[in-house]
């Protein structure tokens, strides 16, 4: 965990806490369904975290999992985290895939304009 605070012009970071990856039992997001960057960490002990934005809180779920997956293999849990949005491999996760969901999107509507305009005989 880091502290950061501004001093004059220039930010300061203090590293005040830190955990082992090994160590972490659960994630736990507490309201998929609503816009919120809470969540509790569960080690030996449970800490409350507050994440800058939701996406932020989706993005640091999705990167130890990832890490997990890479390093540790190892089973721990994500719940009341929107699955949607938690696996990478959606087309609605928004790691730098936006674009590609916004030509998905105007491909369909042209072709559905398209097709409204063509005759039938």
């Amino acid at each position: 965990m880091v502290k950061h605070w501004r001093v004059d012009r220039e930010e300061k970071y203090e590293i005040v806490e830190k955990w082992f990856l090994k160590d972490l039992e659960m994630i736990d997001g507490k309201e998929a369904d609503t816009d919120n960057p809470y969540f509790d960490m569960h080690f030996h002990k449970v800490y409350n975290m507050e994440a800058y934005s939701c996406a932020s809180k989706y993005t640091f779920a999705r990167t130890l999992s990832k890490l997990n997956e890479m390093y540790l293999k190892k089973d721990f849990k994500i719940v009341n985290f929107d699955d949607t949005y938690l696996n990478d491999d959606s087309i609605w996760s928004s790691s730098n895939r936006d674009f590609v969901v916004v030509m998905k999107v105007c491909f369909y509507a042209f072709s559905l304009l398209c097709l409204s305009l063509c005759r039938l005989s």
